[in-house]
C-alpha cells in the first residue's frame, strides 16, 4: 500500500492456481501445468491480470520463480518482481514494470490451518517496504508491504467454508489475524503480533465485528478493539466469492489501515461460478522462452 493511501498492489505467484477454473476442470492433477503470476493494481488506472499458464511457462531455481514473461527473484535480501502481463477484460492493456519488496526481517513462523497440516500459512516477511515502478502514469511510489505464502495438499473448498485474513501495520511492526470456519464447523481464530525484527507473539485477538457487505453481498467480519468497527476505506478486489479491501481499524488502541480479505468457499464451490471466472482468467497453455527459440 502506498504511503498515505490511494494506491495499492497485490501480487500472487501460484504453483497450482487455486482460483483458476482451468485448474479445477483439470481435476487439479498437475499443479505445474496451472501456474500464474497474478497482478492487481488498485487506484487510478488499476488493472487485473491472471493468466493461467502451462508447464512450458514455468522455470524455478533456488532463488527464482518464473512464469512466462514475469518472474520473482531474490537479490541481496530483496524480492524483485518483474511484471509483463496483459490485463483482463474489460480493461485489456499491458501491465509492465518492477516491484521491489524489502523485508525488515524474515520470520520462522509456520502455522497449520487444519489439524492434519493439509493447509499451512507461512508469513515470511510480515513487515516490509515496497517500491513500485510500473510503466503507467502515477504508478511510481513507495509504501509498506508484506510477503507470505500458503501451501496446501487439498483444495481449499474441501476443508473450509469461510475465512478472513488481515494484516495491519503498527508502530512496532505488524499485526495479523487469521480466522476460518472449517468444513467440520470447527473454528480457527488467530492473532499474531510481529515486531520489526520478525519476532512473533501470539495474542488474544480483539472481538470479531460484522462489517458492511460487499457489492456482491459477500459477508465480512473483522477484528477491532471493543467500541470500534473495522471500516473499508478503499475497495480493491470485489468478486462473488472473494473480497480484498483497505480497512481502517483500531488494534491495541492504535488506529491503523491495513489489508483485509474475505473468502466464501461455499460460493466458490458453485459450478456456475467457473465459467464467469474463465472470462477473467484466460488459459495460455503454451509458452516458449526466447532462449529456447
Amino acid at each position: 500500500m502506498k504511503d498515505g493511501g490511494g494506491r495499492a498492489i497485490s501480487i500472487i505467484a501460484f504453483l497450482g492456481s487455486v482460483f483458476s477454473p482451468w485448474y479445477a476442470w483439470s481435476g487439479r492433477r498437475n499443479p505445474e501445468n496451472h501456474v500464474c503470476i497474478n497482478v492487481a493494481t488498485y487506484g487510478p488506472g488499476g488493472r487485473f491480470t491472471m493468466t493461467d499458464r502451462g508447464t512450458s511457462a514455468l522455470r524455478q531455481t533456488t532463488d527464482s520463480f518464473t512464469v512466462g514473461p514475469s518472474s520473482l527473484h531474490w537479490t541481496n535480501g530483496q524480492l524483485v518482481i518483474d511484471i509483463n502481463e496483459i490485463g483482463a477484460p474489460p480493461l485489456v492493456s499491458r501491465v509492465r514494470g518492477r516491484v521491489t519488496v524489502t523485508p525488515s526481517a524474515m520470520t520462522n513462523v509456520e502455522l497449520p490451518l487444519t489439524p492434519d497440516g493439509a493447509h499451512v500459512w507461512r508469513p515470511f516477511a510480515p513487515t516490509a517496504r515496497i517500491s513500485v515502478d510500473l510503466d503507467a502514469p502515477g504508478w511510481q511510489w513507495d509504501g509498506h508491504g508484506y510477503f507470505d505464502a500458503n501451501f496446501g495438499t487439498r483444495a481449499l473448498e474441501q476443508d473450509f467454508t469461510y475465512w478472513t485474513w488481515a494484516r495491519f501495520p503498527t508502530g512496532m511492526g505488524s499485526t495479523c489475524f487469521y480466522d476460518a470456519t472449517r468444513l467440520d464447523e470447527s473454528e480457527l481464530g488467530l492473532g499474531i503480533r510481529f515486531d520489526d525484527q520478525g519476532k512473533a507473539k501470539v495474542i488474544t485477538p480483539p472481538p470479531k465485528i460484522r462489517m458492511k457487505r460487499t457489492a456482491w453481498g459477500l459477508y465480512r467480519e473483522g477484528r477491532a478493539d471493543p467500541g470500534h468497527t473495522p471500516t473499508q476505506v478503499q475497495p480493491m478486489l470485489d468478486a462473488p466469492f472473494y473480497a480484498r479491501a483497505a480497512v481502517r481499524s483500531v488494534i491495541d488502541g492504535e488506529e491503523t489501515t491495513g489489508v483485509h480479505e474475505a473468502l466464501d468457499l461455499k460460493r466458490f464451490r458453485s459450478p456456475l461460478l467457473k465459467p464467469m471466472l474463465a472470462v477473467r482468467v484466460p488459459r495460455r497453455a503454451r509458452w516458449t522462452f526466447a532462449a529456447d527459440r
